[in-house]
């Protein structure tokens, strides 16, 4: 099942998508799928980020291909920084490049959707706790995470977490194929059977530090292949059985 979250004539909600049609959903995903009988042409509606996290939890390093690229030691456990609920966009909107940062580059990771409040959760347990799957894009002002030794600035601007185009509810993460392109032509290419903390280990693991709520993303980190992306470019994040998010790079 593939959930989205859809604006149409000044409302906003929730539908599953069924090819070209948007069937809306009565409540939150988090915790009712009953649909209310009403049905949009997906060409009708915009397609907003799939989801309203209270936070984004990221993975640093979370690739051996992406630490070797960035000379970073692979870590012993995982490397975790948190996004802003701020940064969030969703497909098709645009990436502002802050005037402060003279290199901003593209991370397609896949994005693991909180469904129930996760506290001190147990890896076996992990599954019954995730909603589903996203594409996402960990945008970066790579000269200003240099200059800062930490990541905070550089992963926390505005439009600086792209997620979408939908929740995919019904997928095994364990390997699949992940595509990232700038302006069609491909950067990055691997799977997320190469994660050095696979994704049932991550919501362990973060639940253990912090609690996770409905809704909560976190992202798996990102593989090598990473660069800069400027001004008029479109980045794409595709990933098997999820589909493509689409984003524009434009000028603050």
């Amino acid at each position: 099942m593939k959930i989205v979250r859809f604006a149409i004539d000044g409302e906003t909600g929730y539908g599953v998508l069924d090819g070209a049609s948007v069937i809306c959903l009565a409540g939150h995903p988090c915790s009712d799928l009953k649909t209310t009988g009403r049905v949009f042409r997906l060409a009708d509606v915009r397609l907003l980020a799939p989801c309203a996290p209270t936070k984004i939890v990221a993975l640093g390093v979370n690739y051996r291909s992406h630490g070797e690229e960035m000379s970073h030691r692979l870590p012993a456990e995982p490397l975790l920084f948190i996004k802003p609920s701020t940064a969030v966009i969703g497909p098709e909107d645009d990436i502002v490049y802050p005037a402060s940062s003279e290199r901003v580059d593209y991370e397609g990771e896949l994005a693991v959707v909180i469904k129930a409040r996760a506290r001190q959760v147990a890896e076996e347990d992990a599954a019954d706790y995730i909603l589903g799957y996203a594409c996402f894009n960990d945008v970066t002002a790579r000269d200003l995470q240099a200059r800062d030794k930490q990541w905070t600035r550089s992963k926390g601007f505005d439009t600086f977490a792209p997620i979408g185009p939908c929740i995919e509810t019904e997928l095994d993460p364990g390997n699949l194929a992940l595509e990232t392109r700038l302006n069609g032509e491909i950067k990055q290419q691997t799977s997320t059977a190469e994660l050095i903390f696979p994704v049932f280990k991550l919501v362990s693991f973060i639940s253990n530090v912090m609690t996770l709520l409905p809704g909560d993303v976190i992202a798996t980190g990102t593989a090598s292949g990473i660069g800069p992306m400027q001004p008029g470019d479109t980045v794409e994040v595709t990933i098997e059985k999820i589909g493509t998010l689409r984003n524009h790079v434009v000028k603050p």
